[in-house]
């Protein structure tokens, strides 16, 4: 039996409400249901776009395990659901990964849309070797942990990138400053937001920067040693 609905994994902005794809527009208009990281955040998004009345659906971490097959089992009845997080790519650090996987288990139809990543803008954005590099995710909150991921980062002879939170994100700078003071690094801030800024410079002089200037908003991180 030919199953005609399919799983769409829809990028959405990671600041700017203007980078959303034409194509991204146009399926979360024509999809039968949404599945949203958090609906309520997703939902001022869809108003943005002028989308309503469309049926939402929580798809996050604490439920992804339990709600994919459900939303395979939709998508096998007939209909096109649209999978988006609160921003971004879904799966890079947000759910996606074990829906994405029960489709190719139970063979139903997957479409991955191109889009806004906040890994990739940075990565160019800063300058740095792009021929390789190696994206970490979120760094532990164990100071620890955190210093022998970059410890490995750095001596990948790759770029290492990662996201950080405002609140470590001095604590890392420091990590990294007592690694390898000479080190390259790059803190990208509110990618495509009003007051986006990549401070970039040695690890000694941009943890400098930093105690001087506390950071806001939400943070990528870029290493490589040279």
């Amino acid at each position: 039996m030919e199953i005609t609905g399919r799983i769409i994994l829809v990028p959405t902005p990671i600041g700017n409400l203007g980078d959303i794809t034409l194509r991204a527009v146009e399926i979360l208009k024509s999809a039968d249901r949404i599945a949203c990281e958090d609906t309520r955040h997703s939902g001022q998004l869809l108003a943005h776009l002028g989308i309503s009345g469309k049926p939402l659906v929580s798809l996050h971490e604490h439920n992804e395990a339990r709600r994919a097959p459900e939303l395979v089992a939709a998508a096998r009845a007939g209909e096109t659901i649209a999978i988006i997080s609160d921003a971004g790519m879904p799966g890079i650090s947000d759910p996606g990964y074990r829906l994405v996987q029960s489709c190719i288990e139970t063979d139903t139809p997957l479409e991955v849309l191109p889009g806004p990543s906040a890994v990739i803008t940075a990565l160019i954005g800063s300058g740095f070797p792009c021929h390789a590099f190696r994206f970490g995710g979120f760094l532990s909150v164990k100071s620890g942990k955190r210093r022998s991921a970059l410890t490995e980062a750095l001596q990948s002879g790759e770029t290492g990138i990662f996201f950080e939170s405002p609140h470590r994100i001095l604590s890392t700078l420091e990590i990294l400053t007592e690694i390898n003071p000479a080190a390259r690094v790059c803190v990208a801030r509110e990618l495509t937001k009003k007051f986006e800024t990549y401070h970039r410079g040695s690890a000694a002089e941009v943890f400098a920067y930093f105690q001087a200037h506390p950071p806001k908003g939400e943070i990528v991180l870029l290493v490589h040693a040279e």
